[in-house]
């Protein structure tokens, strides 16, 4: 299974944390609808990630459009613990890092 990006995975964790539409993902996350919109694309394409639409009667009886609602797969839940856990793993050593400008 490949590693997902930092922000493949902040999108998936923001799933995970209740965060079912676009708009509540990019709430969640503080990316940009433009860095957001296409990662759901492509993660819904690698079966990390699948939606569905809710239906367009109860959303026009609220006076919106449908919105579009994610949620992970089997595959997205494994692909999301592997990465936070190789994420982790790595601060430690990031902690040891010098501060930009300083050697």
């Amino acid at each position: 299974m490949r590693r997902l990006s930092l922000t493949a995975a902040s999108i998936l964790q923001a799933i995970v944390d209740g965060g079912v539409y676009g708009f509540d993902i990019i709430d969640r996350t503080g990316l940009p609808s433009g860095t957001v919109y296409p990662a759901l694309s492509r993660l819904e394409r690698d079966g990390y990630v699948k939606s569905t639409w809710e239906d367009e009667d109860d959303a026009r009886a609220e006076g919106r459009p449908a919105r579009r609602n994610y949620q992970l797969t089997a595959p997205g839940v494994r692909a999301l613990a592997e990465t936070t856990r190789h994420y982790r793993a790595l601060l430690p050593a990031l902690g040891r890092m010098p501060a930009r400008g300083r050697a």
